[in-house]
């Protein structure tokens, strides 16, 4: 593999603007983080209001118990989707845009992906930027536009420098986020029968188990799809079971059925002002950075799509950094003057589209496993392999197929039904022998003449 030409070429790119975080190639396996930074990353993505005002959505029309079945459902088919998919980015250190090329896609079908995701994930971004724009304004003042454009450009600031900064923020906002949420519910709940609580009937209009599972799972669907690119700075194939499951066990069954209780208690969704009013001012702060750590991953997993697509499409290398700061002033800028609140029934359309690619993901890499050997063959090296399929015009017609089920089918969970059929339709399919590739794609390096670099041959992301 050619890898010191590139390596040169780079580097100083990569000092100017922030880290390119290994965004065309492997995570060194020296360069992964450890057990307690990667566990704190998956915890912080279960520390939101949102999640209390879903468990409590779901309490104002169902029973504790039915609750909890439905949370134990979404969480199982979470779970399971975001081992899957991420074990593979973890074995391969690759996030989801590049692993495509060899798990199902190919090369020009990983554009594809690439694109759905980066739209999805900036477009998410910029309509979480608009949500703690107006909250704040609510909450202490001032027009929502300038809370804005600080959060974007907080948030945009922290993504640039990459996963490293972005594991040190979480070591900080996540202990603060629980601390003080306990101690707001604690307060709460202290006067009140928890029992009694458990046991009272839903205050609201009943919710079908179906519908509530819909929500709970199908809301994070997206993001258990792009977990590679979190799981590819794990260690161990273990620690990513275990930090999912400890991510889910809290999201879920913690915060969520504390959500429950709440609705029961105030017989209404609306709990956020719950925890806001007992906090103070530093509540609210530590409130507002947990979303802004949620949110970086919109931007940061966008960044990584955009990288991928540019390479395929236009055969141009950019710097991730570079791209971030691009991706974050549009984004930034759209929520400030109000117009990403428009596009949430796109972007909930495109969340229809993304779950296929896991299925196909985990179908190919798992189960058919007939072009993913480049990878087995380079994986001890840490290189990438020189070659990749171009087209496989099978995967996308099922990923259409999956689609259209999702979308159309009114029974189930859409966003389980397409996954399932992407799964079963490339399985099937795969396995008689009917998804094959068509031409062979040279890796190309910035200039497209050149295989592209070694793993190594990339900017640092830190040490574990």
């Amino acid at each position: 593999m050619a890898s010191a030409p590139q390596a040169d070429a780079t580097a100083p790119e990569a000092k100017s603007i922030g880290s390119d975080d290994y965004s065309l190639s492997r995570v060194p396996r020296d360069k992964r983080f450890g057990f307690w930074s990667m566990l704190l990353q998956w915890l912080a993505q279960s520390g939101s209001i949102s999640q209390f005002t879903l468990g409590a959505t779901i309490g104002v029309g169902m029973t504790f118990g039915d609750a909890f079945l439905a949370f134990t459902l979404g969480a199982v088919i979470l779970e399971i989707v975001i081992f899957a998919i991420g074990l593979a980015g973890m074995r391969e250190g690759l996030a989801t845009p590049m692993l495509t090329r060899w798990t199902g896609f190919g090369r020009n079908g990983s554009a594809l992906v690439s694109f759905v995701i980066a739209v999805s994930l900036v477009g998410w971004f910029g309509v979480q930027n608009t949500i703690f724009g107006n909250s704040v304004s609510a909450l202490v003042g001032g027009p929502s536009w300038m809370w804005c454009v600080i959060a974007g450009v907080a948030i945009t600031g922290l993504v640039i420098f990459g996963f490293k900064y972005m594991a040190l923020f979480a070591k900080i906002v996540t202990p603060l986020f629980f601390g003080m949420v306990a101690w707001s519910i604690i307060t709460t709940l202290n006067d009140h029968s928890i029992s009694e609580l458990m046991s009272s009937p839903p205050p609201g209009e009943a919710i079908p188990l179906a519908v509530a599972a819909t929500a709970i799972a199908g809301g994070y669907m997206t993001g258990a799809i792009v977990s590679p690119e979190m799981t590819r700075y794990n260690k161990k194939g273990s620690h990513v079971f275990v930090q999912s499951a400890s991510s889910m066990i809290l999201s879920e069954y913690i915060v969520g059925m504390v959500g429950v209780l709440l609705g029961h208690l105030v017989k209404s969704s609306d709990v956020s002002h719950i925890v806001l009013s007992t906090s103070g001012a530093f509540g609210v702060m530590v409130v507002l950075m947990s979303t802004a750590k949620i949110n970086d991953w919109n931007l940061y997993g966008s960044s990584l799509g955009v990288v991928n697509f540019f390479q395929v499409v236009f055969r141009k290398r950019l710097h991730r950094g570079v791209v971030t700061v691009v991706l974050g002033i549009a984004g930034t800028l759209l929520s400030a003057v109000g117009i990403m609140t428009h596009f949430t029934e796109f972007l909930s359309l495109l969340g229809v589209m993304i779950p296929p690619i896991g299925g196909i993901i985990v179908a190919e890499y798992w189960v058919v496993k007939r072009m993913r050997k480049p990878l087995d063959d380079t994986r001890e090296a840490e290189t990438l392999p020189l070659t990749s399929p171009t087209w496989v015009p099978m995967s996308l017609v099922i990923w259409v197929v999956a689609f259209c089920v999702g979308k159309f089918y009114d029974g189930g969970i859409p966003a389980l039904n397409s996954l399932a059929t992407a799964f079963l339709l490339y399985c099937a399919l795969g396995l008689l022998g009917w998804v094959k590739p068509y031409g062979t794609s040279t890796l190309d390096d910035e200039d497209g003449s050149s295989p592209a670099p070694a793993a190594r041959a990339t900017t640092p992301a830190g040490a574990a």
